[in-house]
């Protein structure tokens, strides 16, 4: 783990925004635990993906069941196909994703399958990270299986769904009929997924249990290229605009042949400059018609789309956006996170865009005397309604400031010995630390503009 990560993470337990699952017991490996810091700023992504998904005409969106028919997993080819390739270290019995191994070593494996993994792997004679032999590789599913009802047998089997985008597709005719929708038209679902990973690293980014943030945009099929094009520029639109993050720190990664999904016709990723390199945050594929011609094939079911305007019946193809909603959060975790010297001190600041900090405007009074605890309270109440706010009265005013930068909090808020003749405060800007004096009675419109006009300091 790289140093800036080692600090990221100590940060984030020390200041409530994650903690180990479990802890208390020695963790579970691959779970983790959002605090309250934590779970505002996952809460405050969520909302913005949503509102740029669903406040619009055209995207709807469901939540649908975790527990879904097994059906629905062979016909997606998650029972079949959703595996890594795994070996085992021959003396400690440690597993280990081949992929990740290999790409330790130097090798690119993009477009290598699973037997020219094994090929590359024997030819390197690949040693696990401890030196000893490894086991040959074997197909691991990811899913993980459970039963439903007090009986377990092959009848009641039922997976913990590994992806949302299926419970979009078996959905969305009930969503056009019930919704009048035309095509095009797009489903949008946040929610829990679950994969069985071999090995979990990097913190959030590769976790057992996360939530997703996906949506399906159906289309007459021919139109796709239109429509994943479109997608493509809408979503890293959002990344700059609605998270602050700097253009320089993402890029596209194209699929090639050998790296595209079973049903991928097309798939371009956006990465993100992590501490320990380039890395995926959301794929935006053209899916064709596979998912729906799929389920229309193991259900059974009339699955085609009537235009009432053309006089036909059709079966869309799909352009998708998923991204995880955990791994967002490490992304942005990681973009905000920042060391300056001032003053001859190290000062750690984490750059929240303020529409997602999890704190917008601490309200400090100067000392807890003269009556200004009671006016710093009464400002505090009247920004609550509109704002994520915190009190703080305890220690020296620049450790209190120091303390508010760590969380991400945008601005505080000072009442002072010349509020109580003026009627203004200080409000102090985290970015810059610089300082100005605004009436109270305008405090509300100064501190929302400012939100609104913000820009990420390295943009």
């Amino acid at each position: 783990m790289s140093d800036v990560m080692e600090k990221l993470v100590s940060l984030c337990k020390r200041k409530g925004f994650i903690f180990q699952s479990s802890e208390i017991y020695g963790g579970l490996n691959g779970c983790w635990d959002y605090g309250p810091l934590g779970v505002e700023l996952l809460r405050n992504i969520k909302e913005s993906w949503w509102r740029a998904m669903t406040y619009r005409d055209d995207v709807e969106g469901i939540d649908a069941s975790i527990l879904m028919h097994a059906r629905v997993w062979e016909a997606s080819g998650h029972v079949e196909g959703f595996n890594d390739p795994m070996v085992e270290d021959s003396k400690t019995n440690e597993r280990f994703r081949l992929d990740h191994l290999l790409t330790e070593a130097g090798v690119d494996c993009a477009g290598l399958d699973f037997d020219g993994m094994t090929a590359k792997m024997a030819e390197l004679a690949l040693k696990s990270p401890k030196g000893n032999e490894l086991t040959p590789p074997r197909q691991f599913n990811m899913m993980f299986k459970t039963h439903v009802g007090p009986v377990e047998d092959s009848a009641s089997v039922v997976y913990l769904r590994p992806e949302t985008a299926q419970g979009i597709f078996v959905n969305y005719l009930n969503v056009q009929q019930a919704m009048r929708q035309k095509l095009p038209f797009g489903i949008a679902q946040i929610g829990k997924a679950f994969r069985n990973e071999i090995t979990t690293k990097n913190f959030l980014f590769r976790t057992r249990e996360f939530e997703q943030m996906e949506m399906q945009y159906f289309v007459r099929p021919g139109e796709e290229e239109k429509w994943f094009d479109y997608w493509k520029q809408e979503r890293r639109k959002w990344f700059t605009e609605a998270l602050g993050i700097p253009d320089s720190r993402l890029r596209w990664h194209e699929h090639g042949a050998g790296e595209l999904a079973h049903y991928a016709r097309q798939a371009y990723d956006i990465h993100f400059e992590f501490p320990f390199g380039w890395d995926e945050v959301e794929g935006i594929h053209n899916r064709g018609q596979f998912d729906l011609g799929q389920h229309e094939e193991f259900s059974g079911k009339q699955l085609k789309y009537f235009d009432e305007e053309a006089k036909d019946k059709v079966l869309p193809a799909v352009v998708e956006t998923s991204i995880g909603a955990s791994r967002s959060t490490m992304m942005v975790l990681a973009n905000a996170y920042d060391e300056e010297e001032v003053k001859g001190d190290t000062r750690t600041v984490m750059r929240f865009h303020p529409q997602i900090a999890p704190i917008k405007v601490a309200i400090l009074p100067l000392v807890k005397r003269d009556g200004m605890p009671e006016i710093a309270r009464k400002v505090e109440a009247d920004l609550r309604p509109h704002l994520r706010v915190f009190y703080d009265e305890r220690g020296a005013i620049g450790r209190r400031y120091r303390r508010m930068d760590e969380v991400g909090t945008p601005f505080c808020v000072t009442v002072d010995s010349d509020t109580l003749t003026d009627d203004t405060v200080t409000v102090r800007e985290r970015d810059s630390m610089a300082q100005d004096r605004v009436k109270k009675s305008e405090l509300l419109a100064v501190l929302t503009g400012r939100m609104a006009d913000w820009k990420h300091p390295a943009a």
